[in-house]
């Protein structure tokens, strides 16, 4: 299973979101730290779930992050989130 499948797996479970997108944009990175050839190095993760009601920004990414932890501390290198509450 990719890292991509296997995160958004996670996150399905953990956050149950109206909307997740797991976008792969190692290719973007080309060159730069931490991109390796084959990708999965740089992600963007979009997701809006009503867990995240009531929960500060800081709380989100927190709980987002720990929910990839086992890909952060492995392939993927970069990861940027865009998070909201619905």
């Amino acid at each position: 299973m990719s890292v991509k499948e296997t995160m958004t797996r996670k996150l399905e479970a953990a956050f149950a979101p109206v909307s997740l997108t797991v976008l792969d944009e190692s290719d973007q990175h080309r060159g730069h730290g931490g991109w390796r050839e084959g990708g999965e190095t740089h992600f963007r993760i979009q997701i809006a779930s009503p867990a995240f009601k009531g929960k500060s920004r800081v709380d989100i990414h927190r709980a987002i992050n720990a929910c990839v932890a086992d890909e952060l501390q492995g392939s993927v290198h970069a990861l940027a989130i865009e998070a909201k509450a619905e």
